[in-house]
């Protein structure tokens, strides 16, 4: 179900990839008509690569650790009227696509973001959740926004989103993201996703000091963006 090979395709999918070969097969097998999946590879010593390639994904490389630098990648190399993004590690269903896409396609909203609602326990740990409750709080301070997730599913116009200027390469570019969307006005809206267990271990909120490293980056964002 993914878009023709002759056929443009409506949607490019970014998916930051660090070691998720074994996730890659499900996430990709769930793609919606008019999807096109880039899988941007993080420097993974796996078969991600290979695996991405032999399910139909367009496959860029990103040498420079972090999240944001390969998230960043997938967006330059979005051609696509509207891009989203999407964890690689089966904790997201790309089938929600079309749901977030739809507000953004009828022009009443200019960023949607998907909030995680976890399907068990074990999707979201503890410590992780109240990291992004924390954080939830002073985005919606910041922006005037009512929002409850810092959401890694996310749908926008490509061209824009490509024109907001984001600047951070580790783990405050989806924070920096909804900032500078605030700052220039956009309309931001949240919308239910489920939420499931992620296909290994995170590596950003899988430990303490990952979330930690996390929060002290997104820290700096809401220092040196302003709305």
């Amino acid at each position: 179900m993914t878009a023709g090979r002759h056929a443009p395709a409506r949607v490019d999918l970014v998916l930051p990839c660090l070691d998720e070969e074994r996730a890659l097969p499900w996430v990709l097998g769930r793609l919606p008509d008019g999807v096109r999946a880039i899988v941007v590879d993080n420097g993974s010593t796996d078969r991600s690569a290979e695996v991405a390639r032999d399910h139909g994904a367009t496959v860029v490389r990103e040498p420079r650790r972090g999240f944001g630098a390969a998230a960043n990648a997938g967006l330059e190399a979005a051609t696509a009227p509207f891009v989203a993004f999407c964890d690689a590690d089966a904790s997201l269903d790309p089938a929600e696509l079309p749901r977030l896409l739809l507000p953004v396609e009828r022009g009443d909203a200019d960023l949607v973001l998907g909030r995680r609602r976890p399907t068990t326990g074990s999707a979201w740990p503890v410590h992780a959740r109240f990291a992004n409750r924390v954080l939830a709080a002073r985005m919606s301070r910041r922006t005037g926004v009512r929002l409850h997730d810092l959401g890694p599913m996310r749908v926008a116009v490509t061209a824009r989103l490509q024109g907001l200027g984001i600047r951070d390469r580790r783990s405050g570019y989806p924070l920096e993201m909804v900032l500078r969307a605030a700052v220039h006005g956009w309309r931001i809206r949240e919308l239910d996703v489920p939420y499931l267990p992620r296909e290994g271990r995170s590596k950003v909120t899988g430990t303490v000091r990952g979330t930690v490293t996390a929060v002290g980056d997104m820290s700096r964002i809401f220092r040196e963006v302003h709305a």
